[in-house]
Protein backbone atom coordinates (compact mmCIF):
# COMPACT_ATOMS: atom_id res chain seq x y z
CA UNK A 1 0.00 0.00 0.00
CA UNK A 2 1.38 3.21 -1.03
CA UNK A 3 0.96 6.10 1.64
CA UNK A 4 1.23 9.56 1.08
CA UNK A 5 1.32 12.52 3.33
CA UNK A 6 -2.10 14.61 3.99
CA UNK A 7 -1.07 18.49 3.80
CA UNK A 8 -2.41 20.48 6.03
CA UNK A 9 -1.72 24.19 5.54
CA UNK A 10 -2.41 27.20 7.65
CA UNK A 11 -3.81 30.52 6.43
CA UNK A 12 -0.44 32.44 7.29
CA UNK A 13 0.40 35.09 4.14
CA UNK A 14 3.40 34.04 2.20
CA UNK A 15 5.83 36.30 4.37
CA UNK A 16 7.29 33.74 6.50
CA UNK A 17 9.18 30.74 6.94
CA UNK A 18 7.83 27.47 4.85
CA UNK A 19 7.53 24.96 7.69
CA UNK A 20 7.37 21.26 8.17
CA UNK A 21 6.14 19.63 11.20
CA UNK A 22 5.82 15.83 11.94
CA UNK A 23 6.74 13.08 14.04
CA UNK A 24 8.82 10.11 13.57
CA UNK A 25 7.70 6.57 12.78
CA UNK A 26 7.29 5.39 16.03
CA UNK A 27 5.33 8.45 17.10
CA UNK A 28 1.13 8.39 17.21
CA UNK A 29 0.82 11.27 18.97
CA UNK A 30 -0.90 14.57 16.73
CA UNK A 31 -1.64 17.08 19.57
CA UNK A 32 2.03 18.17 19.84
CA UNK A 33 1.98 18.64 16.01
CA UNK A 34 -1.32 20.97 16.39
CA UNK A 35 -0.04 22.88 19.16
CA UNK A 36 3.17 23.35 16.93
CA UNK A 37 1.22 24.18 13.96
CA UNK A 38 -0.85 26.71 15.55
CA UNK A 39 1.89 28.24 16.91
CA UNK A 40 4.21 29.00 14.08
CA UNK A 41 1.06 30.05 12.06
CA UNK A 42 0.56 32.40 14.92
CA UNK A 43 4.40 33.63 14.56
CA UNK A 44 3.24 34.52 10.77
CA UNK A 45 4.78 30.55 8.82
CA UNK A 46 3.35 28.43 6.41
CA UNK A 47 3.11 24.74 7.91
CA UNK A 48 3.04 21.60 5.98
CA UNK A 49 1.86 18.88 9.03
CA UNK A 50 2.46 15.74 7.78
CA UNK A 51 1.43 13.92 11.14
CA UNK A 52 1.79 10.80 13.19
CA UNK A 53 3.81 7.61 12.26
CA UNK A 54 5.51 9.13 9.45
CA UNK A 55 7.96 6.64 7.74
CA UNK A 56 11.88 8.02 7.13
CA UNK A 57 11.38 7.35 3.66
CA UNK A 58 8.27 9.47 3.26
CA UNK A 59 9.32 12.17 5.32
CA UNK A 60 12.87 13.23 3.44
CA UNK A 61 10.77 12.57 -0.08
CA UNK A 62 8.28 15.38 1.51
CA UNK A 63 10.80 17.30 2.99
CA UNK A 64 12.40 17.29 -0.87
CA UNK A 65 9.16 18.02 -2.37
CA UNK A 66 8.45 20.82 -0.25
CA UNK A 67 11.65 22.62 0.10
CA UNK A 68 10.69 23.66 3.81
CA UNK A 69 13.15 26.62 5.18
CA UNK A 70 12.55 24.34 9.14
CA UNK A 71 12.03 20.97 10.04
CA UNK A 72 10.52 20.45 12.75
CA UNK A 73 10.39 17.37 14.40
CA UNK A 74 8.32 16.41 17.50
CA UNK A 75 8.10 13.28 19.76
CA UNK A 76 5.92 12.37 22.70
CA UNK A 77 6.51 8.73 23.11
CA UNK A 78 9.77 8.90 24.56
CA UNK A 79 11.88 7.17 21.16
CA UNK A 80 12.88 10.70 20.04
CA UNK A 81 16.19 10.42 20.30
CA UNK A 82 16.90 7.17 18.57
CA UNK A 83 14.36 8.37 15.80
CA UNK A 84 15.83 11.43 15.88
CA UNK A 85 19.63 10.39 15.08
CA UNK A 86 18.24 8.26 12.13
CA UNK A 87 16.41 10.60 10.79
CA UNK A 88 18.49 13.54 11.01
CA UNK A 89 21.12 11.28 9.15
CA UNK A 90 18.55 10.50 6.33
CA UNK A 91 17.75 14.21 6.13
CA UNK A 92 21.39 15.38 5.89
CA UNK A 93 22.06 12.28 3.43
CA UNK A 94 19.92 14.30 1.09
CA UNK A 95 22.12 17.40 -0.82
CA UNK A 96 18.59 19.61 -1.03
CA UNK A 97 17.78 19.40 2.86
CA UNK A 98 21.51 19.20 4.18
CA UNK A 99 21.53 22.59 4.89
CA UNK A 100 17.87 23.36 6.27
CA UNK A 101 17.49 24.39 9.63
CA UNK A 102 15.84 21.01 11.40
CA UNK A 103 14.93 20.94 15.08
CA UNK A 104 13.85 18.60 17.29
CA UNK A 105 11.83 18.67 20.30
CA UNK A 106 9.30 16.81 23.29
CA UNK A 107 9.84 13.66 25.22
CA UNK A 108 13.14 12.64 23.56
CA UNK A 109 13.84 9.80 25.88
CA UNK A 110 12.36 7.33 28.36
CA UNK A 111 13.92 8.27 31.74
CA UNK A 112 12.45 11.49 31.85
CA UNK A 113 13.75 15.49 31.77
CA UNK A 114 17.19 15.58 33.58
CA UNK A 115 18.28 11.89 33.49
CA UNK A 116 20.82 12.39 30.49
CA UNK A 117 19.31 15.38 28.77
CA UNK A 118 22.94 17.30 28.45
CA UNK A 119 24.35 14.08 26.91
CA UNK A 120 21.70 13.27 24.32
CA UNK A 121 21.44 17.14 23.28
CA UNK A 122 24.68 16.93 22.81
CA UNK A 123 24.48 13.87 20.57
CA UNK A 124 21.15 15.27 18.77
CA UNK A 125 23.54 18.46 17.83
CA UNK A 126 26.44 16.61 16.89
CA UNK A 127 24.70 14.17 14.58
CA UNK A 128 23.10 17.88 12.48
CA UNK A 129 20.13 18.78 14.43
CA UNK A 130 20.45 22.92 14.72
CA UNK A 131 18.23 22.97 17.97
CA UNK A 132 17.15 20.30 20.79
CA UNK A 133 13.84 21.58 22.63
CA UNK A 134 13.50 18.94 25.03
CA UNK A 135 10.28 18.41 27.47
CA UNK A 136 9.83 21.22 29.83
CA UNK A 137 11.99 23.33 27.96
CA UNK A 138 10.66 27.49 27.29
CA UNK A 139 8.29 27.74 23.97
CA UNK A 140 9.67 31.04 24.20
CA UNK A 141 13.38 29.93 23.72
CA UNK A 142 11.70 27.58 20.55
CA UNK A 143 10.26 30.96 19.14
CA UNK A 144 13.46 32.41 19.56
CA UNK A 145 15.10 30.24 17.71
CA UNK A 146 12.47 30.55 14.92
CA UNK A 147 12.61 34.20 14.91
CA UNK A 148 16.33 33.81 14.55
CA UNK A 149 16.13 32.56 11.25
CA UNK A 150 16.25 34.39 7.89
CA UNK A 151 12.96 34.57 6.19
CA UNK A 152 12.28 34.51 1.97
CA UNK A 153 13.16 32.20 -0.64
CA UNK A 154 16.91 30.92 -0.83
CA UNK A 155 17.12 31.55 2.55
CA UNK A 156 17.60 28.12 4.15
CA UNK A 157 21.10 28.51 5.29
CA UNK A 158 21.40 29.52 9.55
CA UNK A 159 23.35 32.51 10.28
CA UNK A 160 26.86 31.80 11.28
CA UNK A 161 27.44 30.95 14.96
CA UNK A 162 23.76 30.24 15.36
CA UNK A 163 22.94 26.68 17.03
CA UNK A 164 20.69 26.41 19.64
CA UNK A 165 21.12 23.99 22.60
CA UNK A 166 18.73 24.21 24.91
Amino acid sequence: MEQHAVEQHGKAEPAGLEVVVTTMASDSHTWNLVFLQLLLEELGHRVTNLGACVPDELLVAECHRIGPDLIVLSSVNGHGFNDGLRVIEALRACPELACTPTVIGGKLGISGSGSGTSARQRALMTAGFDGVFEEGGSVLDFRSFVGSLPTGSGSRALPTGSGVLL
